[in-house]
């Protein structure tokens, strides 16, 4: 979803961009995701600085942006400005002087500042640095391949993920299919091939209007999800870019789930209900069941620490293939923080970690197994719980079974067990450990009989 943050800053400053500039936003509007995830973006330049070559960006999910939780993933905001601060086209260097003064006002800035600027200039900085290495390795490909060439090959790499797409589309009869959310909401899709011109729409009308909880999942986001799908319908090895793009119409009715407007709540649409979409878009390709659904964002904090971790599950099981157990499923693809640098960092210890034998579902394939998480506190913290498929379960296809849904609860210090709602904040103290168990997979096709 870069790409929409990078048009996003051409749209504004394209014609007023000099060398040395770089631009931040995390604008859920203008290209953006939710509010953590900060996109950092600089112009490349000829020698002679006046014409723009290419751009590159790098985006970083932030541990606190500001918002009503440490951690930015407040689970009950209602308004976008609850989540953090909002960075819409900021310019972060100008001319090559980094806007130290201006960006720590507009951390500062706001209803809900961000709990700790020096962290999130110390990330901008490391992401303006991923951007000049970027920068400095075009310039050395052009400087050897000469300016020609290289454009010349990047629209190779397109055309050629847009030919192995149409490929795709060939094998695609019209489908459509519908997810529902724990929250009540739904997410409908229609894929409709043309085989003749080698195109599809792909339609979400039908899906529910936005919400005011935080499910709403701006249009940058459900192009990601889109772009995805479609890339691991691929069988070739290509790079993930923008050419996969180009065959497909995508249809997002405005004010949707999927496209929705300001100031509507975003944090849980971009982690959340983008598993939704990737799980609709499988299962009306026909071509697995349900992953677990979600990413089980978890975090914790104080005015000292703040951390955020995705929690593993179980993904869905296809035609020729089981769902893997204890794995991150399609758009979390994120690593969890090893425990050693964990409990050395922060007050807490891993109780126990371990597979959640027997939550994917039944079927000829299984679904994968969820994972059992326990952290136990040792110090007071505010901890807060995103999560999906508690109330509904990953579905199973072909016959295959649903795999399991997850659950939610704090163990106190004296033993005693406290159910938690899929989003949920709550206040642990010294020895309270925080339960997630999360969902497993859907299983395909009708089990064996025995």
């Amino acid at each position: 979803s870069m790409s929409e943050s990078v048009r996003a800053v051409i749209a504004q400053h394209g014609a007023t961009m000099t060398p040395g500039d770089v631009f931040a936003l995390n604008a859920p509007y203008a290209g953006g995701t939710h509010l953590p995830d900060v996109t950092v973006i600089a112009p490349v330049f000829d020698p002679d600085g006046s014409d723009i070559w290419f751009y590159v960006a790098a985006r970083g999910h932030h541990a606190d942006i500001g918002g009503l939780t440490p951690g930015s993933m407040p689970p009950q905001s209602t308004h976008v400005a609850q989540e953090g601060v909002l960075i819409d086209n900021f310019r972060l260097v100008a001319g090559g002087e980094f806007q130290d003064e201006a960006l720590r006002a507009l951390l500062r800035g706001g209803r809900y500042p961000a709990r700790n600027p020096d962290q999130n200039i110390a990330d901008l900085k490391a992401q303006i640095a991923a951007c000049e290495k970027g920068i400095a390795e075009l310039r050395r490909m052009v400087a050897h391949f000469g300016h020609a060439v290289v454009q010349a090959y990047m629209r190779h790499v397109q055309d050629n993920a847009e030919e192995a797409v149409r490929r795709v589309i060939a094998t695609l009869p019209d489908s459509s299919f519908t997810v529902s959310l724990d929250n009540g909401a739904r997410i409908s899709v229609a894929v409709r091939p043309d085989h003749a011109a080698r195109n599809a729409v792909i339609d979400f009308s039908g899906t529910s209007a936005q919400s005011r909880s935080n499910f709403n999942a701006p249009l940058a986001v459900c192009k990601a999800a889109v772009l995805y799908a479609f890339r691991c319908m691929v069988a070739a090895d290509i790079p993930l870019n923008q050419g996969c793009l180009k065959p497909l119409d995508i249809r997002v009715p405005e004010g949707c789930l999927l496209n929705p407007v300001y100031p509507a709540a975003v944090v849980a649409g971009n982690v959340e209900t983008s598993q939704a979409i990737t799980d609709a878009l499988f299962g009306a390709f026909g071509a697995m069941a349900a992953a677990q659904g979600t990413m089980n964002n978890l975090t914790f904090g104080d005015a000292r620490y703040q951390y955020y971790e995705t929690i593993a599950g179980g993904a869905g099981a296809g035609p020729d293939f089981d769902g893997a157990s204890a794995v991150q499923t399609h758009m979390t693809n994120s690593r969890l923080t090893d425990p050693e640098i964990l409990e050395s960092r922060f007050p807490v210890l891993i109780a126990r970690f371990a597979i959640r034998h027997g939550s994917g579902g039944a079927g000829r394939r299984r679904g994968g197994d969820g994972v059992v998480r326990e952290i136990r506190f040792l110090a007071p913290m505010a901890v807060s719980i995103l999560s999906m498929r508690r109330t509904t379960a990953p579905f199973g296809l072909q016959g295959g079974g649903d795999g399991a849904p997850g659950k939610n609860h704090i163990r106190r210090a004296d033993g005693r067990l406290e159910p938690l709602e899929g989003c949920a904040h709550a206040m642990l103290d010294v020895g309270d450990a925080i339960l997630i168990e999360t969902p497993g997979g859907g299983g395909f096709g009708k089990p064996p009989e025995r």
